[in-house]
């Protein structure tokens, strides 16, 4: 796959579609090639995948333990306001 060359510029301007793209560019400065971006697609899938295995087994712990989340909550969120009014 050959990649897009791109003006500076024009990569920093295009940056959010360059991201969404899954073609590599190389980004040149003054006809030169200084640098090529390659979008990595997947890895997003995988990163929900990791999130979601670490939430089940929060759940499965917290349920074994026997606590209520809503009362960490709660208290996190006493110690929090504790802390920034003594500031």
């Amino acid at each position: 796959m050959e990649a897009t060359k791109v003006g500076m510029r024009e990569f920093r301007a295009g940056m959010a579609e360059f991201i969404a793209s899954n073609a590599p560019v190389a980004v040149t400065r003054h006809g030169q090639t200084v640098g090529y971006f390659i979008p990595t697609q997947g890895q997003h899938e995988a990163d929900i995948a990791s999130l979601k295995k670490a939430s089940k087994t929060l759940d499965r712990l917290l349920a074994a333990k026997n606590i209520d989340v809503n009362a960490v909550v709660a208290e996190f969120k006493t110690v929090r306001k504790r802390a920034s009014s003594a500031k």
